[in-house]
C-alpha cells in the first residue's frame, strides 16, 4: 500500500498549488487527477494582486507575469461609447508591488505550475480518479482507479478535494453544497480581433443584458470574449456555435471578429459549501465554492484557499501544532467565500437585470458611479483593494490577535519599501517571522534568537507610518505571510503567550 502525507484529488491550479506548497515544505504529496492533460482551453483568465504576492513567496510571479499579460485598466462602454475608464496602475500604486490586473489564461497557468513541480520531482498522475475513502480515525484509506482500469488502495494523513464544482470529495463526506444556478447561458471565445476594444485593456459593454466582457490575452490582436445567452437560444446550449451568439453588444464596441480559435458554453452556478472540513478531508477552490465571473475572483480565491491549509498541513504533520490549528482553515475561509458569493451574485444580477429600471441603472448610474469614483482617491483604493484581494483579512479567526495602529492580526502585512529595503522581501522564506518597524528591544531580540524564530527590523521611515505600520511594534507574521499578532510594546511575553494559547512552534522545518 503506498502511502503519503497528503493527497490531492484534482490538477487544476488550486490542486497544483496546494501540491506545490506542501512539496515546498517538505510534505510528501501524491496528486491524481481522472483527465489524461492539462487542459487546453480555459475560462479562468484573471490573477489578482494578491494572489501574485503569495505567488512571489514560491518564486512564480516573474514567469507568470512574463508569460501573461498586464492589464492596466477596466473600461464601461455605453451606446457604442466609452463612458468610464478605471485605471489599476495609478489606483494600486504604492499598496502592491503589482497595481495591475494580470491576464493570464488557465490552461497556461496549469502547465507552468506543472513544470514547477517537476522541478522538485513531483508528477500528476493522470487518468487516476478517487473511487472512495474512508477516514480511519488516525489516517485515510483511498481507493483509486487507474489508467487500465485496475483499482488500488493507498493510505494518506490527510485527502484534499480540489476536484471542482461535482466534487467526489465533498459527495462523500456529504457536506452540503447550497445555492443556486444561473438562467443565463455562458460563453467563452478565443478570437483574433480588431477595433477600439483591441488595445490590451478589458472593456465590458453595459447597454444589453447579454452581457460581453473583452478580455485582452498575450499576442497582438488576440481578446478573451465572455458573455451570456438568454431568450430561446439558452435551451440549446449544447449545439450552439459562435455564429449563434448575439452580435448586438460586439457590435455596440465596434469589434471586428477576424477569427475564433475556440468556443464553449456552460452553466454557472453559486454555491458554498457547508463545510471547508471534515475529519481528515478538506474541500477548496471549485469543490468548496463557485461564483459567477464577476470581478475574475474564482482561481484566486481557490488558490487562497489552499495557500491557507498548506503551512498548517505541514505544521501538523511536522508535530509542530496539534491537530486543531487545521480547524482555522475552514473559520477563515468560509465567511469569506460566502461573502464574495454573495457579491458576485448581486454583481451580475444587476448586469445582467431585464427591463427599463435596470438599463437605467446599468447605462446612467452604473457609468456616473463610476467616473467619480475615478475621481475620488479613497473611492479608487477600496475598489481597487477588494478585486485585488489586499483586502482580505482572518482578523476574527482563532489565529488572530492584538492590533496597533490600522494594523490588526489576521491583515495581510501592509506593503512599504523604503530606501530600496522591501519589507515583502523576507516573506519568500514560508516560515514563522517577526518584523519590527524601528528598533527591537534587547528582549525580543534575544526571545526570538533563543526561539529560532527570524527577527527582520527596519529602520523607521516615513513610508512605513504611511502605509498604517506602528514604530517599534512587534508584528508576528505567519507562513502565508498574513499577521497573527501585533503587539505594541514590542515585548517578547506578547509572543510567549500567543504561542503558549495555540501550542504552535515557530521553528519550521527546512523546505527542499
Amino acid at each position: 500500500m503506498t502511502k503519503s502525507d497528503v493527497l490531492v484529488i484534482g490538477a487544476g491550479p488550486t490542486g497544483l498549488v496546494l501540491t506545490l506548497w506542501l512539496t515546498k515544505l517538505g510534505v510528501k504529496v501524491r496528486i491524481v487527477d481522472k483527465t489524461a492533460e492539462p487542459g487546453t482551453t480555459s475560462r479562468a483568465l484573471a490573477v489578482q494582486a494578491r494572489t501574485l504576492e503569495l505567488y512571489s513567496q514560491l518564486g512564480l510571479t516573474g514567469e507568470v507575469i512574463a508569460r501573461g499579460h498586464k492589464d492596466p485598466a477596466v473600461n464601461l462602454w455605453v451606446r457604442g461609447k466609452k463612458a468610464a475608464r478605471l485605471p489599476f496602475e495609478t489606483v494600486g500604486e504604492g499598496l502592491t508591488p503589482y497595481p495591475f490586473l494580470h491576464i493570464f489564461p488557465q490552461d497556461q497557468h496549469e502547465r507552468l505550475l506543472i513544470e514547477r513541480l517537476q522541478t522538485l520531482g513531483v508528477a500528476v498522475e493522470r487518468r487516476t480518479e478517487l473511487v472512495g475513502f474512508d477516514d480511519a480515525g488516525d489516517r485515510v484509506i483511498a481507493r483509486l482507479r487507474g489508467p487500465d482500469g485496475a483499482e488500488e488502495t493507498c493510505e494518506a494523513a490527510y485527502i484534499a478535494g480540489c476536484d471542482g464544482a461535482r466534487s467526489i470529495v465533498r459527495e462523500i463526506i456529504g457536506s452540503g453544497f447550497p445555492g443556486g444556478t444561473y438562467r443565463q447561458i455562458f460563453y467563452v471565445a478565443d478570437v483574433e480581433a480588431a477595433g477600439p476594444p483591441i488595445d490590451g485593456e478589458l472593456h465590458v459593454d453595459l447597454d444589453e443584458a447579454d452581457f460581453l466582457a473583452i478580455f485582452p490575452l498575450a499576442g497582438e490582436g488576440r481578446a478573451r470574449l465572455i458573455g451570456t445567452v438568454r431568450d430561446e437560444r439558452a435551451d440549446h446550449a449544447d449545439t450552439l456555435k459562435f455564429e449563434d451568439v448575439s452580435d448586438r453588444a460586439i457590435q455596440n464596441l465596434k469589434v471586428e471578429i477576424r477569427k475564433v480559435n475556440w468556443f464553449s458554453t456552460y452553466h454557472v452556478h453559486h454555491r458554498v459549501t457547508d463545510h471547508f472540513r471534515d475529519g481528515r478531508a478538506f474541500l477548496a477552490g471549485d469543490a468548496a465554492h463557485i461564483h459567477s465571473p464577476a470581478g475574475g475572483q474564482g482561481m484566486n480565491t481557490g488558490i487562497g484557499d489552499v495557500i491557507n491549509l498548506a503551512w498548517k498541513l505541514a505544521a501538523v504533520l511536522g508535530g509542530r501544532a496539534p491537530d486543531s490549528l487545521l480547524d482555522s482553515y475552514e473559520a477563515e475561509r468560509i465567511g469569506f467565500a460566502r461573502r464574495l458569493v454573495a457579491t458576485t451574485d448581486r454583481a451580475f444580477s444587476i448586469a445582467t437585470a431585464d427591463g427599463a429600471l435596470a438599463d437605467i441603472l446599468r447605462t446612467r448610474i452604473a457609468p456616473m458611479v463610476l467616473s467619480n469614483v475615478v475621481r475620488i482617491e479613497v473611492a479608487r483604493e477600496f475598489l481597487f483593494r477588494m478585486v485585488s484581494q489586499i483586502t482580505l483579512n482572518y482578523r476574527d479567526g482563532p489565529l488572530s490577535a492584538g492590533k496597533a495602529g490600522r494594523v490588526h492580526g489576521g491583515d495581510r502585512l501592509p506593503w512599504a519599501p523604503a530606501e530600496a529595503e522591501d519589507n515583502f522581501a523576507s516573506l519568500a522564506a514560508l516560515v514563522w517571522q517577526v518584523h519590527v518597524y524601528g528598533a527591537a528591544s534587547e528582549a525580543l531580540v534575544e526571545w526570538c534568537g533563543n526561539s529560532g524564530l527570524p527577527l527582520h527590523v527596519f529602520a523607521w521611515r516615513p513610508e512605513h507610518e504611511t502605509a498604517g505600520l506602528t514604530q517599534n511594534a512587534l508584528y508576528l507574521l505567519r507562513p502565508d505571510s498574513y499577521v497573527a499578532l501585533v503587539d505594541p510594546t514590542g515585548s517578547p511575553d506578547a509572543l510567549q503567550q500567543y504561542r503558549a494559547a495555540r501550542s504552535i512552534e515557530f521553528t519550521a522545518a527546512s523546505p527542499p
